[in-house]
């Protein structure tokens, strides 16, 4: 059923597209790579085991709860790496209809909201320390926004500490997409790839993320737009994320909709289990 006018659609459908990968390039100037390197190398090991908790649990919770292969990607890209924004780099790159990324972000956007609230009451609850309460928020929790509103009301050095991690965690969207855009290569028929062609499978916008992040770091960026790209990007991101809605199916939604949660919920509580249980252990 046709609700919406169809001289919407091409606007609509540019929005959810193009204007989602424009975002992501300009998320990439509110990554300072010193940052990123100074906490990174000290927290590698948390990183690595973080992120491959997540994919796995991913992969065998989708295959138990039979989701949908793209719903299954999304979900375990958004939970590992940083909810919204890597969902809206890994979409265009797997072709996730906009159906299969109203379900991730929808999941993500649930887990993101509890845990702004359940994270620091756990925190205090076990007594955990302002510095490994800052690692643990920015491994387990994807949003930005969650992170820094479950950071600093735990602790300003939580929150310092969360915010730097997290978005180390962000630049893995790098990385990650590129071994995702090399999957799912087509191939033909006979079971063989399909002629190779570095520009048909490399995301564009993750270089352009890449080239801002660099920018930022070693050029000299003025401070207003430092402020204002990212804040930019993230209003598309909005944007992208409404014209995402105006052209799914709600009903489907709905009634489809048990799976993915389900699936989010065991990500994300493999990952919040993990981050503890490796900063205790091995840290």
């Amino acid at each position: 059923m046709q609700l919406l006018p169809s001289s919407l659609e091409k606007g609509l459908t540019y929005t959810s597209k193009r204007i989602l990968q424009y975002a992501i390039i300009l998320l990439g100037f509110d990554m300072n790579l010193y940052q990123v390197i100074e906490v990174g190398g000290k927290t590698l090991i948390l990183m690595i085991f973080t992120l491959a908790a997540a994919f796995l649990s991913a992969f065998l919770l989708g295959k138990a709860l039979k989701v949908e292969r793209n719903v299954n990607i999304l979900i375990g890209v958004g939970t590992a790496i940083c909810g919204g924004s890597a969902i809206a780099a890994a979409a265009p790159i797997i072709k996730a209809k906009d159906e299969d990324i109203a379900h991730s972000i929808s999941t993500i956007f649930l887990f993101n909201v509890l845990a702004a609230f359940l994270f620091p009451a756990l925190g205090h609850l076990m007594q955990i320390t302002s510095y490994h309460f800052g690692l643990w928020a920015g491994t387990a929790i994807n949003d930005t926004s969650s992170v820094v509103a479950a950071g600093y009301s735990y602790s300003t050095q939580s929150g310092d500490l969360a915010v730097i991690v997290k978005l180390t965690r962000t630049l893995m969207i790098i990385p990650v997409t590129l071994i995702l855009a090399l999957c799912t290569m087509r191939k033909d028929p006979s079971g063989h790839a399909s002629e190779y062609r570095l520009s048909r499978i490399f995301p564009w916008f993750i270089l352009g993320f890449a080239a801002a992040s660099i920018s930022v770091t070693f050029l000299p960026v003025p401070s207003v737009l430092i402020a204002l790209l990212p804040r930019t990007g993230k209003f598309m991101i909005v944007m992208a994320m409404a014209a995402i809605g105006l052209n799914t199916n709600l009903p489907k939604l709905l009634k489809n909709g048990s799976r993915p949660i389900l699936l989010g919920l065991g990500c994300w509580f493999v990952l919040s289990v993990t981050s503890l249980a490796v900063q205790y252990w091995l840290l």
